[in-house]
């Protein structure tokens, strides 16, 4: 008995895992005005982006397909981490800005 399961090539367009979280990590940046607060969720956010980027890259390289979307989800979250680093960064080297009189 044959398969009725035939493929045509007609897959529909999925959005990467990492251009999610980096979009969402670079987004609460521009969204949320509260700074103190961001660098918390946009850090893991941005760390999960850029692990799931590499895996998709990797996955993409192996079944020779576009790389174009892990790429893009890599530079977001890649962004959206180092903006979160640095911030953090900035607030522990000057602790005095935290406590204003």
């Amino acid at each position: 008995m044959a398969s009725t399961d035939v493929s045509t090539g007609d897959r529909p367009k999925q959005t990467s895992l990492a251009v999610a979280f980096g979009g969402a990590s670079v987004a609460l940046w521009f969204c949320c005005p509260f700074w103190m607060l961001v660098w918390l969720l946009a850090l893991p956010l941005g760390l999960t982006g850029i692990v799931r980027g590499v895996i998709e890259c990797r996955a993409a390289s192996r079944h020779d397909t576009s790389r174009a979307q892990p790429r893009l989800g890599l530079t977001l979250s890649t962004v959206g981490a180092a903006a979160a680093v640095a911030y953090m960064i900035f607030v522990f080297t000057h602790p005095d800005l935290l406590i204003q009189d």
